[in-house]
């Protein structure tokens, strides 16, 4: 069954982000993608606080993070989502360039549900991006907050 999911994507890189928009769209995804260009954007939407003190609505049901981002990193997001009571159960993707054990063992240690690489090559990125989305989007079942 498709429904419309929400998405928060934390990237800092414009061309990653409309890369991954791109490839949502593609395979007909029924999502709306909030971007956060940093991690304390993406706290502060996600607890409402600041600008988004206001903010009805559901949480997203997926967060898709990059690790090196401005102010703190995408690890450090990924850790107070899972030490936040309203929000833990939230699912955490990791999508980053680093493929370095370090980062990918701090990533699922922290509380990350997956950890994808992104591809260097447009094509390669753009399908490891669909089946992100495909498998968030209409595959996996999600706690609704």
């Amino acid at each position: 069954m498709n429904r419309e999911i929400d998405i928060l994507l934390v990237e800092d890189n414009d061309a990653d982000a409309e890369l991954s928009l791109r490839a949502f769209r593609r395979q007909h995804l029924d999502v709306r993608v909030r971007r956060s260009r940093d991690g304390l954007d993406a706290l502060a939407y996600l607890r409402r606080q600041g600008a988004y003190a206001g903010r009805i609505g559901r949480q997203p049901r997926l967060v898709l993070l990059d690790i090196r981002m401005p102010f703190i990193s995408g690890i450090e997001v990924s850790q107070q989502i899972r030490t936040d009571q309203a929000l833990r159960t939230l699912p955490v993707v990791m999508m980053t360039s680093s493929d370095e054990a370090r980062d990918v063992e701090a990533a699922y240690r922290l509380g990350a549900n997956s950890y994808v690489v992104k591809p260097l090559r447009f094509h390669d990125f753009m399908r490891a991006a669909e089946e992100v989305g495909v498998y968030w989007a209409r595959l996996n079942e999600a706690v609704e907050t």
